[in-house]
């Protein structure tokens, strides 16, 4: 069957614009969220955007980068791009270039740049699994010869997330290799088996922890506490309920007024909410459900397989955050301390959300050249 290439570059150019949307609507509600907390703490209430806008065109030229090296080379350099990502990430705990923030480990002061290593080992612990399927592909029901070896690379860079904190980030990236050796028809025995080991594993680690368990009963019943722990909760919602059908205007929050924290990173969709109202998140919802649909129909044209559960673990890992985000926003899961992607305050996270797409759009080339030779 041959390769639609009409289809594929279409479908490429409108998952482009659904992520340019959403950058630019981040663009505004960054400046919007942020602005009296700039004024205040900074001097400037452009100081954020200002801040987001370089970040955007950082992510422009991390876009570029991927979509425009050979495909060939970021296969073959996949392995070695995954060991340096693990190699950043033991780095934040080096004092001197660590950078401690909100009780967690996850930054690198690299002089007039500050660098989250943990997204650079979501983007390159994906392209190893990709590269790991491909060349596993004969032996993929294989216990010791595949599945083993990989829950090993996990446990590696799970216990390094862990280390950070970076409870969030071991979830969704779990769920994504759960999903991914799946799609690769790996043994089901073994994937249930993971799965059931991981929930008492879980149920550990959050009790390991206390302010994991105190974020568990927080969710269950912020109201215990609505002056301390529930405090961030009780204040999104009321954001969200304040914006009702139409919103009170852009720019017109009342909750940015210090009364709900990280409203500008982890907490942006209720002041979206309270400012744009029911119709307008339901349709930023909608373009989150238009970046799924389009990305996973460019990805099922892909035959390259490398290409493919690459590509494949960008969408679904991309979607599992937005998803988890949004859910926490709205009283639905426990806080996690991940971004809304795209959206959400915060450099690294955006330039590698970028170079996710540019990898797509490499993939959908390199795909499109090798039906042309056909």
């Amino acid at each position: 069957m041959a390769l639609p290439t009409s289809r594929l570059r279409a479908d490429v150019q409108t998952l482009m614009g659904i992520v340019t949307l959403l950058t630019l609507v981040g663009l505004v509600f960054v400046y919007s969220s942020s602005s009296i907390l700039a004024l205040e703490k900074c001097g400037s209430d452009f100081f954020f955007l200002k801040k987001q806008a370089a970040y955007t065109l950082l992510a422009v030229i991390g876009f570029l980068v991927f979509a425009l090296v050979p495909y060939e080379k970021l296969k073959h350099y996949a392995p070695m791009l995954f060991i340096g990502s693990l190699a950043l990430m033991g780095l934040t705990f080096v004092p001197g270039l660590g950078i401690k923030m909100h009780g967690a480990n996850r930054w690198l002061h690299l002089g007039f740049i500050s660098l989250q290593p943990s997204e650079l080992l979501k983007i390159f612990l994906i392209l190893y699994m990709g590269y790991f399927l491909e060349k596993k592909q004969y032996r993929i029901k294989s216990f010791f010869y595949t599945y083993l070896p990989f829950l090993f690379v996990l446990g590696v860079s799970f216990a390094l997330l862990l280390k950070q904190p970076d409870f969030g980030s071991v979830i969704t990236l779990f769920s994504t290799a759960l999903v991914l050796f799946f799609v690769a028809e790996c043994n089901m025995r073994y994937l249930l088996t993971t799965a059931l080991l991981a929930c008492p594993a879980i149920v550990y680690l959050i009790f390991s922890k206390s302010y994991r368990l105190s974020r568990i009963l927080i969710f269950l019943n912020p109201w215990a506490d609505p002056q301390g722990k529930g405090f961030q909760i009780i204040q999104s919602l009321i954001a969200i309920g304040n914006g009702k059908m139409w919103g009170v205007g852009i720019a017109n929050s009342k909750q940015k007024f210090f009364y709900l924290p990280m409203q500008h990173t982890d907490f942006i969709f209720p002041i979206i909410a309270e400012e744009i109202g029911f119709i307008g998140s339901l349709g930023l919802i909608l373009l989150y459900a238009a970046f799924l649909f389009f990305g996973m129909r460019i990805v099922l044209l892909f035959r390259e397989r490398f290409g493919f559960f690459s590509s494949l673990g960008f969408i679904i890992l991309l979607t599992i955050q937005a998803l988890i985000n949004l859910m926490v926003s709205c009283g639905l899961l426990p806080t996690k301390g991940l971004g809304l992607p795209f959206i959400s305050y915060g450099g690294t996270a955006l330039i590698a959300s970028w170079c996710m797409i540019g990898f797509i759009a490499n993939c959908a080339r390199y795909e499109r050249i090798n039906a042309d030779r056909n």
